[in-house]
């Protein structure tokens, strides 16, 4: 592949070994939905540890055309909400990225009507809105599909109703909570998503005024109420990212000491690194260091699940791990049809692996060397990133705008933890 002249890359010379602290940035799939929520509020809210992430300038960007004021200062944003203007959300935000379907519930709760086209993000296969519209046909809102674009209103209010969803969306379970956190009665959510950013979501919520328990398990309940007001709330640490830096420590042999991490997030994870022959340590109320100072031995399965399972989200770099390590690993993709595309680019690195359907089949090689890549998805990117870590020689990644969707600063973090890397 030539090199494409300005065209921004990201370069790593591959062979050192990690070493150092790093502090987890804050959760993305948090603090997309937890903008969305301050639609609700009537008045101000202040979220801290926020990532500095261009999925999060978006999410500002729909707030401010609501009407909202949004302000960054450093890791904090500020959103006053207390006069909405509008309730249409632009075509070119909705198209930037995939979690912005969250605001359907939002601002429905709050203006009770809506009209939004249908979001963009990662091509990672279908992932149909379904289970979206048919819960808030059964609180009484009325949706019409026309032309891409979803008109929805609840002339009559926004009622309380019992769903059961055919399979644990996180993004349907939000957007149940948000339109039901002022809805009139209660509403429950059974085989609801359990995902640590559903307990964030509530948390928040809780705080300005809702009634919601259940969250993190299968069964959530929502007691409406008739308005909510700001609040202060702290994003809590993206396990997705904890998961890239521990992959990233274990394919340079390095160690590491993860601040500002919760691993009892990532209970599906720490015992695959283990497996592999990886030392953890969890202590103190925040912290994980890892060393994989050893021979590591490929895991025989990893297959992706919803939580507490084993996180889609963490299956590219795991392949870019197991790509390096002694044996086979099967790795088995549940939840998206077309979640292999980094199995490509990883192989122009040298690595061996074979993709059917939604299952791949890596061996482990003992060398891998430098190349010029493509992300063509957020966590495929960071896969990449990882795999050059340990290719002898230079790799330069593009599509780095993936990258940044999801990763505050990857560049500058594994650069002073001994990474040979550079953005240009």
């Amino acid at each position: 592949m030539a090199v494409k002249k300005g065209v921004p890359r990201i370069v790593v010379q591959g062979g050192n070994r990690l070493s150092g602290e790093l502090s987890i940035q804050g959760a993305k799939n948090s603090i997309l939905p937890l903008l969305s929520g301050t639609v609700l509020c009537q008045g101000e809210s202040v979220l801290h540890n926020c990532p500095n992430l261009t999925d999060a300038d978006a999410a500002c960007r729909i707030l401010t055309c609501l009407g909202c004021k949004c302000v960054r200062e450093g890791g904090s944003i500020t959103v006053n909400s207390r006069h909405l203007l509008n309730t249409d959300v632009p075509v070119e935000l909705m198209r930037e990225m995939r979690s912005s379907i969250v605001f359907l519930g939002a601002i429905l709760g709050r203006t009770r009507e809506c009209r939004l086209s249908f979001p963009g993000g990662c091509e990672l296969g279908p992932r149909p809105i379904d289970l979206h519209v048919m819960a808030l046909r059964k609180m009484g809102v009325n949706i019409e599909e026309e032309h891409g674009y979803l008109n929805c209103n609840a002339p009559k209010g926004i009622n309380g109703a019992y769903i059961s969803l055919s399979l644990p969306s996180v993004g349907a379970t939000e957007n149940i909570i948000l339109a039901a956190a002022t809805a009139k009665g209660t509403t429950e959510i059974h085989n609801a998503a359990r995902e640590p950013e559903i307990v964030d979501l509530a948390d928040f919520l809780n705080k300005c005024g809702a009634k919601i328990s259940g969250a993190g398990t299968g069964a959530v309940v929502i007691e409406g109420v008739q308005a909510l007001n700001g609040a202060e709330h702290e994003v809590i640490p993206d396990r997705i990212v904890t998961a890239t830096y521990l992959c990233s420590a274990a394919i340079t042999r390095g160690e590491l000491v993860l601040k500002n991490a919760d691993s009892s997030h990532i209970s599906a994870i720490i015992p695959v690194l283990e497996q592999m022959g990886c030392s953890i340590y969890v202590y103190g109320d925040n912290r994980i260091y890892i060393n994989a100072a050893r021979t590591l031995n490929a895991p025989h399965k990893i297959r992706t699940s919803a939580h507490p399972g084993f996180p889609t989200d963490a299956q590219p770099m795991f392949m870019a791990l197991a790509s390096t390590l002694k044996g086979t690993t099967v790795f088995v993709e549940t939840i998206f049809d077309n979640r292999f595309r980094h199995a490509q680019e990883l192989s122009r690195l040298g690595a061996k692996i074979s993709t059917h359907d939604r299952v791949a089949v890596v061996e482990g090689v003992q060398r891998l060397t430098g190349a010029e890549l493509e992300a063509t998805d957020l966590r495929g990117g960071a896969a990449l990133v990882t795999a050059a870590l340990f290719a002898e020689g230079t790799t330069g990644i593009t599509g780095i705008s993936h990258i940044d969707r999801g990763y505050d600063d990857i560049v500058g973090n594994l650069k002073k933890t001994g990474a040979n890397i550079t953005a240009t």
